[in-house]
């Protein structure tokens, strides 16, 4: 029977395997890193990207509060705009009541009555005029006060006295007395709020 030895034989397939091995380990480890590179690459790039995104939505962000600001300037500017509008619409109309006013009172006086002041109070919508004055006798008064509840412009005359003085060496009666303006001014449309 012929002997062969097999051991050296065996021993360079021992090593050609713990070659393969070795190769294949380096070439796992090098595809491994290769792999965890590419993943941080991709990681990074994906960080960067949202980033700049951030960056932008924060600049649109500070463009945006800055209209906000602006917007919220113009709407007190407007505010401020319609109130004033307000307050010569007011004075529009308070103006023509005036007229009306003394020209109903120039109508309403009956002769040989006479006023010596006039003055106007407003609380709200309501407006009071108070009316001093002399008249030749107590039925002048009472024909002023009736003559004032006809009116259309005024309301409520209410009489607060009456006294005799001596005005020039005439005797005169004096007399104070205050009505209310129905504001018919106001409710008639304006002409320039038709067109």
């Amino acid at each position: 029977m012929i002997r062969i030895n097999l051991l050296p034989h065996r021993e360079r397939k021992r090593q050609a395997l713990r070659r393969q091995i070795a190769i294949l380990s380096g070439m796992s480890a090098a595809l491994g890193l290769v792999i965890i590179l590419a993943v941080h690459v991709a990681i990074d790039s994906r960080i960067d990207y949202q980033n700049e995104r951030n960056a932008y939505l924060k600049q649109q962000i500070a463009i945006l509060d800055g209209q906000i600001a602006e917007i919220k300037k113009l709407k007190q500017q407007s505010r401020a705009m319609l109130a004033r509008k307000r307050v010569v619409e007011q004075l529009q109309d308070n103006r023509s009541e005036v007229v009306h006013l003394l020209d109903q009172l120039a109508k309403r006086l009956p002769d040989g009555t006479y006023l010596s002041s006039l003055r106007e109070d407003t609380q709200g919508n309501v407006t009071t005029i108070n009316l001093s004055g002399y008249a030749e006798s107590n039925a002048r008064v009472s024909t002023l006060m009736r003559s004032l509840d006809d009116s259309e412009w005024m309301a409520s005359p209410n009489l607060i006295e009456i006294h005799s003085a001596t005005v020039g060496g005439r005797r005169l009666s004096a007399f104070s007395l205050f009505l209310t303006l129905t504001h018919k001014a106001a409710s008639k449309p304006r002409a320039d709020h038709e067109s």
